[in-house]
């Protein structure tokens, strides 16, 4: 009978009830089997998934289902990273609470996800804003507090008007917010942080352990971030005042050439320093202008280099100068101490901004070239700052040194004088995990005002958000407002007190989800360590490169915290990571306002989830962008169909064969047909297995199906066992990336155990050998032929056979033969002169 019409909306609803009803992807912990966690980082319930998630999703699942069928235990699970001020902007609009948006939202995107037939395990499911699980992090928060990993401060946030919260240095472009592009201030506020500093060196340091396993880019970028940096700290005097301004330097070397200090609008001293000063209104406004602009902006090599003079001086240490001290746009108070020592003949910044200021350039370090000619640099001759190697001059006592050796010597002859010290510096700040919105976990804490901050008590959490809430129309969050939230006993005194009304940074969630993941029903605890043990770390992480910095660096420092705490063993929660590239269409990204959205479901609709999948992982690598194609989600469509009608007209002769089964071939179709299917085995699993290289091994399926339309005709008869085996082992291979077709033709066969349970195949290596090969003839590197001869046949023979060829002939003719080289079932060249 036949099988019909290839109707991908039948076939696919019917696996995926099929999958969900057998708990065909639901795993335990099993420490008999050797195990494989493969997780892609989880969405924010926005109500629509886009290309980029098909993209992220389909890899994963396409590995998930290459390793099972390999025989690992693999665990693949989603979650959502629900809280956020969407759904509070949202709650807004629509007059309700965030929670009814974001269920609802999750509920969509769930089905969503599963109408393309992803292998999850649907019970470890999580939302990162269900009281059953955030009540773990205020846990986790409790003993991070009880380590001294949590610390409280008044510090310069980022303050979105608009959205009334404290953003992230990310979450500001262009002095904007990122979400409603209010324009971002600047305010001092008392804020909660995670002392992320106390592990710089080791999130420095463990990055070595994952120099395999994870993108060379990504390493950098948290490299860079991280920052560590060697040099000195340096202690210049405020005239008139007992007063210091400490600096970080890694060029103690040209301290003898500070001309003038410059600091961050952002340093504690500025208000000190301008205190009696007749301009002082005018540096105020410098300050809030400078403090507002982009933080990165404000570090770029190109930015217009702007600066106020305070109307006080410092005195260098080492000279006695008098130095005016500035407010600088580019000096960050992230970095060092937040001053500056400004060496203009020997750092571009300073020198910028020196000649804008005419300010004094003094030169200490002279190229060794004019050294050598007794000659000095003239600060008349220069048009930008010397920053190369040199020799120490106008330095006193060090004269005549190299600068490196002068580094070490002049900071040990300030040392005796308590004046500098040998030091270290990260550009890394401790975490701030203050917000102040609704939508977020609460942070467990409450102040009494005869006690002070005191911890929730353990057995109180969790600190629920309460559901009567209303979103207010200024974005402000209604929790400082609601006197049934706010107001409670003192845990310790029993006085009245206040709750924080202040909310986790969603990052928190984000950093340990991939751990409740292995017990995600545990009521009890966060998991059980011995699921820990087992599962952990992630054997392979997917994700865009927009999260190489931040959300890796968080989950990297609360996977040492949590160790540290005694939650888990781990160093590292990520073993391998893959960055995937974007989807594009029209050359730019897809977003609403550009108007080139590609729906998914309208693509799962019109074409299948398969070719949806197909196609996605067929048109570019996995790490490249991918340019979205009309005409190529069509060529995958036309693939499957060609596949199906493979079967279709062959299910007459097809018997219920396992992939790569048969071995006596009978005639020389059927041995080109075999060594085609054990190559693409060989192939596919190649390139599945090194950098997923979906494209090419979806490529070599394809090869597959051609050969077998070749020769279906000739071996219908004389070798169905040939076909059979062959098709089994398209349909095997090609499972992972179009899941649904495979399994309804795999079935079509009579099998009656389902491709996802089917162990992967393995090729045979004498499958591939050639009866016949084909040997280049060159002639002094010149080609000059082409022969068949048998493989590996004996040098001599190929020599003897090349020399026999009519234009080998005809172009040695009249010339000496030197040297015949023949490199065995490649290549003949002949050397003649």
């Amino acid at each position: 009978m036949a099988i019909g019409k290839y109707h991908p909306e039948k076939i696919e609803g019917k696996w995926q009830e099929i999958w969900k009803e057998s708990g065909c992807f639901e795993v335990e912990a099993d420490p008999a089997k050797p195990k494989y966690y493969v997780l892609e980082m989880f969405p924010y319930p926005s109500g629509k998934i886009h290309m980029g998630h098909v993209r992220n999703y389909s890899i994963g699942d396409v590995v998930a289902r290459f390793m099972s069928m390999r025989g690992y235990n693999v665990m693949h699970p989603m979650g959502w990273d629900a809280f956020g001020l969407p759904a509070e902007n949202a709650a807004i609009k629509n007059n309700s609470h965030p929670a009814e948006w974001t269920y609802a939202n999750i509920d969509e995107m769930r089905e969503q996800l599963q109408r393309l037939g992803y292998s999850y395990d649907w019970r470890r499911e999580v939302a990162s804003c269900r009281p059953e699980y955030y009540k773990w992090e205020q846990l986790f928060f409790l003993k991070f507090l009880e380590k001294g990993l949590v610390y409280r401060k008044n510090s310069p946030v980022n303050w979105c008007p608009g959205c009334n919260t404290v953003l992230a240095n990310e979450q500001v472009e262009e002095g904007l917010c990122w979400r409603c592009d209010a324009e971002v201030e600047q305010k001092d506020m008392e804020q909660w942080f995670l002392r992320i500093t106390d592990y710089a060196d080791e999130l420095l340091a463990d990055l070595n352990k994952l120099d395999k396993g994870w993108p060379e880019r990504v390493l950098t970028m948290q490299r860079n971030w991280i920052g560590k940096s060697y040099g000195a700290e340096l202690t210049f005097s405020v005239k008139g005042s007992d007063r210091k301004v400490n600096v970080f330097t890694t060029r103690p070397d040209t301290i003898y050439g500070a001309t003038f200090m410059s600091v961050a609008a952002e340093h504690p001293l500025v208000e000190e320093l301008i205190e009696g000063y007749e301009k002082a209104d005018e540096v105020r406004e410098f300050v809030s202008k400078v403090r507002n602009m982009d933080r990165i902006k404000r570090g770029a090599d190109d930015l217009e280099k702007e600066g106020i003079f305070t109307g006080a001086y410092c005195v260098n240490p080492v000279t006695g100068r008098e130095m005016p001290i500035y407010v600088a746009n580019f000096v960050l108070m992230a970095y060092g101490t937040g001053a500056v020592m400004a060496v203009p003949a020997h750092d571009q910044r300073d020198f910028e901004f020196a000649t804008k200021y005419e300010l004094p350039v003094q030169v200490v370090i002279n190229p060794p070239e004019l050294h050598e000619k007794g000659k000095v640099l003239d600060v008349a001759d220069m048009s930008e700052a010397y920053a190369d190697p040199g020799i120490l001059v106008n330095s006193g006592d060090f004269d005549g040194m190299e600068n490196e050796a002068a580094k070490k010597a002049i900071v040990e002859h300030l040392d005796g004088s308590g004046l500098g010290r040998m030091t270290v510096n990260y550009r890394l700040r401790d975490w701030n995990v203050s917000r102040q919105r609704f939508w977020g976990a609460p942070i467990p804490v409450i102040y009494c005002d005869a006690c002070g901050a005191v911890p929730v008590p353990e057995d109180q959490l969790p600190v629920k958000l309460p559901e009567d809430a209303q979103a207010r129309s200024d974005g402000k969050s209604p929790l400082p407002g609601m006197d049934s939230f706010v107001n409670c006993d003192c845990p310790q005194c029993g006085g009245k007190a206040r709750r924080e009304t202040d909310t986790l940074d969603t990052f928190f969630e984000s950093s340990w989800y991939f751990l409740r993941y292995c017990d995600a029903r545990n009521d009890d605890a966060p998991w059980d360590k011995e699921k820990i043990d087992y599962w952990l770390p992630v054997d392979q992480y997917i994700g865009g490169i927009e999260h190489a910095i931040l959300h890796l660096l968080y989950a990297r420092f609360f996977t040492k915290a949590l160790r540290d705490t005694g939650f888990i063993n781990n160093d590292e929660p990520f073993e391998h990571l893959l960055t995937q590239g974007m989807v594009l269409k029209d050359g730019g990204k897809m977003s609403k306002s550009k108007g080139n959205v590609v729906d998914p479901n309208a693509m799962i609709n019109h074409y299948g989830a398969d070719a949806t999948r197909l196609f996605i992982l067929f048109a570019a690598p996995p790490v490249k962008e991918l340019e979205w194609s009309d005409q190529g989600i069509e060529g995958a469509y036309r693939f499957l169909n060609r596949l199906w009608r493979l079967v279709e007209d062959l299910q007459d002769v097809l018997q219920q064969a396992k992939p790569a089964s048969f071995t006596d071939p009978v005639s020389e179709a059927a041995k080109s047909l075999r060594r085609k299917e054990h190559e693409t085995i060989k192939r596919v699993t190649h390139d599945i297995e090194n950098h997923f290289q979906f494209n090419t091994a979806i490529a070599a399926v394809m090869e597959l199906v051609n050969e077998l339309y070749g020769v279906k005709d000739e071996l219908r008869e004389s070798a169905p066992q040939a076909l059979s085996s062959a098709i089994a082992t398209a349909l095997t291979v090609l499972s992972p990336v179009a899941p649904h077709i495979c399994e309804e033709l795999w079935e079509t066969l009579g099998h009656d155990t389902r491709l996802a349970e089917q162990a992967w195949p393995a090729h045979d290596e004498s499958a591939l050998v050639l009866d016949e090969v084909t040997v280049v003839v060159q002639v002094n590197g010149k080609v000059r032929g082409k022969l068949n001869v048998p493989n590996n046949a004996p040098k001599d023979d190929v020599e003897k056979i090349a020399m026999e060829q009519e234009n080998v002939i005809k172009h040695i003719e009249g010339k000496t033969v030197r040297k015949v080289i023949v490199v065995p079932n490649k290549l003949v060249n002949i050397v003649a002169n």
